[in-house]
């Protein structure tokens, strides 16, 4: 098993990424990658799949696998239950990291910033474009807590289905978005012998400062 796992390698010879060729700030580059992502991803891939990394209140990091669903010049959206473990952690310590892997394209984009609560009406206007069972679901799943059983789960969308009958139901409190609020943003693309592009934004001073790194 180790000797096929140290034998597991592909060389990337795909694309470069150079200064030349890279916008003064980040935000046109994400957008640009994204939508070649969109284009060459093949199912079951999610372009808007990326990890998020949050930490707890004794410094344990946690990811988990998310979808972005919002970009702007504020940042990169995503939402959940805020009472869950990652809203629990935000909570305590905004900071947190994404990161995106695109196989095809030989890319990976790695984020990190604050995330902070979107407003309320941002939360509603997405919730309410979400499928019925998704917005039921906001309601009936205590997430990340203990549950006895599937049944149970099951249980709790039953009576959640009940409680709203025929009247839509709406945002609630406990559920919402979150925008990450980027300081740096790195760009990697896969290079042969395993000597890749990284070119890294830093904000500093309320500019990005464009940078290689060393791979």
């Amino acid at each position: 098993m180790s000797q096929a796992l140290a034998d597991m390698r592909r060389d990337y010879t795909r694309d470069g990424l150079s200064e030349a060729s890279a916008p003064a700030e980040p935000f046109a580059l994400f957008r640009q990658w994204f939508e070649e992502a969109v284009q060459t991803e093949q199912p079951p891939v999610e372009a808007n799949a990326m990890t998020l990394a949050t930490v707890d209140a004794q410094g344990r990091p946690h990811c988990r696998v998310l979808l972005l669903k919002a970009l702007d010049e504020e940042g990169f959206t995503f939402f959940t239950n805020y009472e869950s473990a990652k809203g629990q952690h935000l909570a305590q310590n905004a900071f947190a990291a994404m990161t995106f892997f695109w196989p095809a394209l030989e890319r990976q984009v790695r984020i990190e910033g604050r995330a902070l609560q979107v407003a309320a009406a941002e939360s509603e206007a997405y919730y309410q474009v979400r499928p019925l069972g998704s917005r039921l679901g906001a309601w009936a799943s205590p997430q990340s807590r203990v549950i006895a059983d599937r049944a149970a789960l099951e249980g709790l969308l039953k009576a959640t289905e009940q409680r709203f009958g025929d009247t839509p139901p709406h945002c609630p409190e406990h559920w919402g978005g979150y925008r990450l609020v980027p300081d740096r943003i790195e760009f990697w693309q896969g290079r042969p012998s395993r000597l890749h592009d990284r070119l890294n934004y830093r904000l500093a001073h309320g500019l990005w400062l464009r940078e290689r790194l060393a791979p």
